[in-house]
C-alpha cells in the first residue's frame, strides 16, 4: 500500500505523537509498504526519504512548535508519482484540512487519529476561555466524523468520542512498544553521570515538560516525598516551557542537588534512564494514551499515577504501581513511598507483573492491526477508485469543492456550538449531522 501520514508536528520535537508516527512508520516501511510523511518545516530539522516538509510559522507563541502557512498547489508537485491508497491524519486542523481535501482528490479512505485531548491544549493560543476549549472539542469531533475510519490510542479516549457524538467506526490502535529495545540498559552509567548515589530510591519523569502535563502538581508530591526520604533523587527527562519553574521549585525547597534535569534523551541513553529509576511518576490528565507509562513497564518499573484516559489503561493499582483517584499532593507522595517500601520480594513481583502489562502494547501486534484496518478500508473503496481514476478534470474539481464544503459546514458547527455552550453531540442533533 502507498499510505500518506499528515501531521502538524513531527521531528525534532518527539512527543508521544511524533513517536507514535515514527513507530508505525517504521513498522509499515519493514513490511514493503511505501509511506510518506507531510509535516512542517522546523529548525535543526534533519533531510528525511519520503518526508516532504510544508512551510510553517516557527516557535509560535513562544513554543517550540510550528504552525503551517497555508499549503499551496505544489503539494501535489512535491508528491510526484505516489498517489495514496490511504490518507492518515494526526490533526483535525491545520494540516487536517489538507488531509480531507487529498482524501477527496485521490478518492481514498482518510483515516484520523485523535491523539490529544485538544481542549487541555488551548493556553498555546490567544484568547483562551470555556468558549475556545468547546470550539476545539467540536472541530475534532465534527472532523472524526467526515473521516472513514478513527483510531483511538485507548479505550478511555473511544468512549469519550462516542459520548462527544462521534458516529464513525472506531478502533482502538495503541502506540506500540518494541519490548526488546527496552530490555537491555545499564543504569548504573546514567546514574554515575548525574552523580545520583546507586543505592537512592529515584523517581523518574520523562515528557514535554509543559503546563498541560500538570507538572506543578506532581513536583509538589514529589517535593514532599523528598522531603521525608533523604536518600530519595528526582530524574527529570525532557524540555519544555515549565523547566524553569520546576526548577526554582527545588531551590526554592533546598532540593536543588537531589533534582536532576537532563534534557532530551534518545536512543540507548532514554533507555538507561528509565532502568535508572526506581518509580515513574505521571500526573497528566491530558493524554490520550500513557505512551511513556507503558515504555517504563517494559523497564521494569512500577507506575504512580493520577486516574485519568492513558493512564487507567496501563497502571493497575497496588499490581503494577498506584492509580490515584484525584488530584491530592498527599496521597500522590504517600503512593510514591509506598512503592518505596516495599521489600525485594516484593517489588520483584511488581516488575513482573510491569514487565507482563508492557506486553499488551508489543509493537508488532498494534502495526498489524492498523495494517489490517487499511487493508479493509483500500478493499471496500477498490471499486469506487478504479472508476473515478479516469475522472475529468471537472469531476476531479466537484470532489475538491465538496470536500471545501465539508470543511466549511464542520467549522460553521463547531463555531455555533462554542457560542451556544452546547456539546457536540447536541450540536450535531440540532444542524444534523
Amino acid at each position: 500500500m502507498n499510505i500518506l501520514m499528515v501531521t502538524n508536528t513531527y521531528k525534532p520535537i518527539m512527543g508521544g505523537l511524533e513517536k507514535s508516527i515514527e513507530v508505525f512508520t517504521k513498522g509499515y516501511r519493514k513490511r514493503g509498504h511505501r509511506v510518506i510523511i507531510i509535516a512542517p518545516e522546523f529548525k535543526d530539522m534533519e533531510p528525511e526519504k519520503d518526508l516532504v516538509r510544508v512551510p510553517a510559522i516557527q516557535n509560535f507563541n513562544g513554543t517550540d512548535f510550528s504552525v503551517q502557512l497555508p499549503i499551496s498547489s505544489g503539494l501535489t508537485e512535491a508528491l510526484g508519482d505516489f498517489i495514496p491508497d490511504i490518507v492518515h491524519s494526526h490533526h483535525p486542523f491545520l494540516v487536517g484540512d489538507t488531509a480531507l481535501r487529498l482524501a477527496y482528490k485521490f478518492s481514498v479512505p482518510l483515516v484520523f487519529t485523535h491523539h490529544t485531548l485538544y481542549e487541555q491544549n488551548t493556553h498555546y493560543v490567544a484568547g483562551d476561555s470555556e468558549m475556545m476549549k468547546n470550539f476545539v472539542v467540536q472541530l475534532a469531533t465534527g472532523y472524526a466524523n467526515l473521516a472513514n475510519q478513527v483510531f483511538a490510542p485507548s479505550q478511555s479516549v473511544r468512549e469519550l468520542l462516542q459520548q462527544r457524538g462521534v458516529i464513525t467506526s472506531i478502533e482502538v490502535v495503541p502506540t506500540g512498544i518494541d519490548l526488546e529495545r527496552f530490555a537491555k540498559a545499564d543504569a548504573k552509567k546514567i546514574r554515575g553521570a548525574l552523580g545520583v548515589p546507586e543505592s537512592a530510591f529515584v523517581i523518574g519523569h520523562l515528557g514535554r515538560l509543559a503546563p498541560e502535563k500538570n507538572l506543578e502538581f506532581m513536583a509538589r508530591a514529589v517535593k514532599y516525598f523528598l522531603d521525608k526520604k533523604r536518600n530519595a533523587h528526582f530524574l527529570v527527562v525532557g524540555k519544555g516551557p515549565s523547566e524553569e519553574a520546576l526548577e526554582k521549585m527545588f531551590i526554592e525547597a533546598g532540593l536543588k542537588d537531589r533534582l536532576h534535569l537532563t534534557g532530551p534523551l534518545g536512543g540507548q541513553e532514554l533507555v538507561d534512564a528509565y532502568h535508572a529509576m526506581d518509580v515513574f511518576a505521571f500526573a497528566s490528565q491530558s493524554e490520550t494514551q500513557g505512551l511513556v507509562l507503558a515504555e517504563a513497564m517494559a523497564s521494569g518499573v512500577p507506575v504512580v499515577a493520577v486516574d485519568a484516559p492513558g493512564a487507567r489503561e496501563v497502571v493497575r493499582d497496588k499490581i503494577n504501581g498506584r492509580l490515584i483517584e484525584k488530584e491530592d499532593a498527599d496521597d500522590f507522595a504517600a503512593a510514591l513511598e509506598w512503592v518505596a517500601e516495599q521489600t525485594e520480594a516484593a517489588r520483584a513481583k511488581i516488575k513482573k507483573e510491569c514487565l507482563e502489562t508492557a506486553e499488551i502494547f508489543e509493537l508488532e501486534k498494534s502495526i498489524e492491526h492498523a495494517l489490517t484496518i487499511y487493508g479493509t478500508l483500500v478493499s471496500d473503496k477498490g471499486l469506487v477508485q478504479k472508476q473515478r481514476a479516469t475522472d475529468s478534470a471537472w469531476e476531479k474539481g466537484l470532489r475538491l469543492i465538496q470536500a471545501h464544503w465539508e470543511l466549511t459546514k464542520n467549522l460553521a458547527k463547531a463555531t455555533t456550538g462554542a457560542l451556544l455552550h452546547t456539546s457536540p453531540l447536541e450540536t450535531a442533533e440540532k444542524g444534523g449531522q
